[in-house]
């Protein structure tokens, strides 16, 4: 860990300062536990909604949420994400799912986050070169019915990260379950995201995982345009009523919705004296066009600056 330490002391004193101040505004991304990337929303219609997917069961995206939500998606969707964080901070993702005749539907995906390069430099801060860091997870889900309209849905993932010259590797699961009542248009999600742990690590020590327990749920307003959503997404942590979510998506029409969000504890860490400004507070568009979607999310991060989401998804038929 004192070889990390030193090379980040050799970062230019502006990017520096930035840098530390994003560490401290943003432990969803950075927190104590190492693999924090598997925090990070993905979907641009996930972040577009506040993060509040773990009810979802429409998008290839939700196996991020939780497993169980692609039990009802049709046909064999593809869905491709880009994140852009602040800096040269960059994410992608690839998701899909498909049903094997007989033994239920199956997901894969694949996330992957580069924190750009840094200096490199010694105990004395004279610089000796440059150096790079990046995490990705492998993902294979499968999920089935328990009775009607109630489902499960098991993840395991392969963790790898490097820093440098230094790296990691660890394996998780995440378990959920859905319970959808159709004719209402209410949907209930549950789910417990990765629980594991290091197989090897950076140094000698072995650190946890990001496990998150979530639950939440949507709601179709009958004769309206609208469908609410809503979720607690770290039930398992202290402050554990502090992380709530919501969002609502307008359906203006077959082919264009909005979509706004609110992240409680992202405004709440976000606040930078007396102001909050747009922290924690999201919007995005989504456009369906035949066998495409697509979909942009803009989440602020108040006075620090905003990511922005791009997704593009497509259905492959089946006969």
């Amino acid at each position: 860990m004192f070889k990390l330490v030193v090379q980040f002391r050799g970062i230019m004193k502006k990017r520096f300062i930035i840098i530390i101040l994003f560490l401290l505004v943003a432990p969803q991304l950075f927190a104590q536990s190492t693999y924090d990337f598997l925090r990070i929303d993905m979907s641009a219609r996930a972040a577009a909604l506040g993060g509040t997917y773990v009810s979802n069961s429409t998008d290839p995206d939700v196996i991020f949420y939780n497993p169980a939500g692609i039990n009802t998606i049709g046909n064999t969707p593809i869905s491709f994400s880009f994140v852009k964080h602040l800096m040269d901070i960059n994410s992608a993702s690839l998701a899909s799912t498909f049903e094997i005749g007989g033994l239920g539907k199956f997901g894969a995906a694949v996330q992957y986050i580069n924190y750009g390069d840094f200096d490199r430099a010694d105990e004395f801060g004279n610089k000796t070169g440059n150096f790079s860091a990046g995490d990705i997870s492998i993902l294979l889900g499968y999920t089935n019915s328990l009775s009607n309209n109630f489902y499960y849905g098991v993840n395991l993932k392969y963790i790898y990260s490097s820093i440098d010259e230094l790296s990691s590797t660890g394996i998780a699961g995440d378990i959920g379950l859905q319970y959808l009542i159709p004719e209402s248009g209410w949907n209930f999600g549950f789910s417990i995201q990765n629980l594991g742990s290091q197989l090897t690590y950076y140094s000698y020590t072995e650190e946890n995982l990001p496990t998150t327990v979530q639950l939440g749920f949507s709601k179709k307003l009958a004769h309206t345009p609208l469908q609410l959503f809503f979720s607690f997404n770290r039930l398992n942590d202290e402050n554990r009523f502090d992380y709530f979510n919501a969002g609502v998506e307008f359906t203006l029409s077959k082919v264009i919705q909005l979509r706004f969000g609110f992240d409680n504890n992202e405004r709440k860490d976000l606040k930078i004296g007396s102001s909050s400004g747009l922290a924690g507070i999201s919007f995005g568009l989504g456009i369906n066009l035949s066998d495409y979607n697509f979909n942009y999310a803009y989440s602020s991060m108040g006075s620090i600056g905003a990511m922005h989401r791009i997704g593009i998804a497509a259905v492959i038929k089946q006969n």
